[in-house]
């Protein structure tokens, strides 16, 4: 575990080279996603929320070159791992020495996740100029989509022709210029024009409230213009592979600190940092010398008697 965020560093650095020198119209860009998911522990049998983190490079074409992956157990805040994944970030950034990327944080609008971007990310300072960071702030588009195909569902009815075909257009919108904005004007005007139940109004302004709340993240054809990827769909399958195949499969028990552990193991290896990472162990343990057995066998000291 002591060794992780050194050879992650030195990936995502490498990575960063290989993207600065890629054939592209775009700037490399350094992605960040951040998520939870909830796990029971065994010896109390309560549910409690973990976390997983990515750290991925893409190159100037849009190609993700490499993720680096960072989970910990269920913690009350989450504090230890936005210390982890604040500290891979200025590691990385201390050390690059080309231009900085485009940095992007793609995440949904959970309470960690929101205050990670708006009490980490928002004010990060360049390790090494003290100049203000521009993180941009992503909303996952499939977040999104949801509230859109549930202000369908209040509109037209669920499953229907109406609510599918209206849906699908205004998916397709959201990734056109001011696409936020011709998604809310044909959503409030045709709630204007059909009469709702009341439970079918509350779900429906709760999902446009949402999306309107949030329109300034929901910036999709700049994003992609850029490179930047729309969704956290990276970031959710790191909650699959590192907790669901390991923690969550019918008849797994987990400690906190059982947890701990293998979950250290897992993002070095998911990373692809394994090889360094043990290296680097065993470089740090103490040397000794192993001492052959002597070949004189020593004659027992005859007994006094």
């Amino acid at each position: 575990a002591e060794a992780r965020e050194p050879c992650q560093a030195e990936a995502l650095l490498a990575a960063l080279a290989t993207a600065d020198q890629s054939r592209g119209n775009r700037k490399p860009v350094l992605a960040v996603g951040r998520d939870g998911i909830t796990l029971r522990e065994y010896r109390h049998r309560c549910f409690e929320v973990a976390t997983a983190a990515t750290v991925s490079i893409y190159d100037r074409s849009g190609k993700r070159l490499i993720t680096i992956y960072l989970a910990w157990r269920p913690e009350l805040g989450q504090a230890t791992m936005t210390r982890m994944l604040t500290d891979l970030l200025q590691s990385v950034l201390l050390q690059w020495q080309g231009p900085v990327p485009q940095l992007a944080y793609i995440a949904d609008s959970g309470g960690n996740e929101s205050t990670f971007y708006e009490d980490c990310l928002r004010r990060m300072l360049h390790p090494r100029t003290g100049q203000r960071l521009h993180w941009q702030r992503v909303v996952d588009y499939y977040h999104v989509a949801e509230r859109i195909w549930t202000m369908a569902a209040a509109l037209f009815g669920k499953n229907t022709r109406e609510s599918t075909s209206w849906a699908r257009r205004m998916l397709k919108s959201l990734k056109k210029p001011s696409g936020v904005s011709r998604v809310l004007h044909s959503a409030a005007s045709l709630f204007r024009r059909r009469s709702l139940q009341p439970s079918a109004s509350k779900e429906f302004w709760k999902a446009y409230r949402y999306i309107q709340k949030r329109s300034r993240f929901l910036k999709y054809y700049d994003y992609k213009k850029r490179h930047i990827p729309l969704g956290s769909g990276v970031t959710e399958a790191a909650c699959k592979t590192i907790y669901t195949q390991r923690l969550k499969l019918s008849g797994m028990r987990w400690s906190p600190e059982g947890a701990t552990t293998i979950l250290s193991l897992r993002v070095v290896h998911l990373s692809g940092t394994w090889d360094a990472t043990f290296s680097a162990y065993l470089s740090s343990l103490p040397r000794f010398t192993l001492q052959p057995y002597d070949q004189k066998i020593p004659q027992p000291a005859a007994i006094a008697a």
